[in-house]
């Protein structure tokens, strides 16, 4: 529940801010602006705040990394966390290929081996040639249908160098 401040407490604040105490009318006369202020619906609103206080210090150290994941840059993290999701995805395809393989009776290390290279395999052929086309505009014919007279225009450019100065001629008929 909001409750109005009082000419009282203004006068309080105010002393201990240092400032010049408000007189009694003044402290009212604020009281009441801070109040319709507060309950109007057009006045303007903080959308941010800067903590000026100093930082709290410890001593005179040089920041050092701290111990867990090293910093890195976005993308590198970006990648990191993308390897990890890729580990973590391999897991149930290996263990499916090993339950296969086991419930078939033939748990071959040889056998496991392509079993689960299989998917790895897949999926990095696939990876290669998403890369390969990412830059690849395949649809690279354009159709442009206009109506009108044409006008054709055809530049000659001749450029004669003798010794230290060049004369370039640019004819357009």
């Amino acid at each position: 529940m909001y409750e109005p401040t009082t000419a009282e407490q203004l006068h309080t604040i105010a002393q201990a801010a240092d400032t010049q105490p408000l007189s009694e009318a003044q402290a009212a006369a604020e009281a009441a602006r801070l109040i319709a202020e507060g309950y109007s619906t057009n006045s303007p609103v903080a959308t941010s705040y800067k903590d000026v206080a100093p930082l709290p210090t410890t001593g005179d150290a040089m920041p050092w990394p701290q111990p867990g994941r090293p910093p890195m840059s976005q993308k590198a993290t970006d990648v990191s966390a993308l390897m990890l999701a890729g580990g973590v995805a391999s897991l149930p395809i290996g263990a499916a290929t090993s339950l296969v393989l086991w419930s078939l009776g033939q748990v071959d290390p040889i056998n496991l081996a392509i079993g689960a290279g299989a998917p790895v395999a897949l999926v990095l052929a696939v990876a290669a040639v998403v890369r390969r086309l990412q830059g690849v505009n395949l649809h690279t014919e354009n159709h442009h249908h206009y109506t009108g007279t044409v006008r054709q225009e055809t530049t000659n450019v001749s450029t004669t160098t003798k010794g230290m100065f060049a004369r370039t001629r640019n004819d357009i008929r």
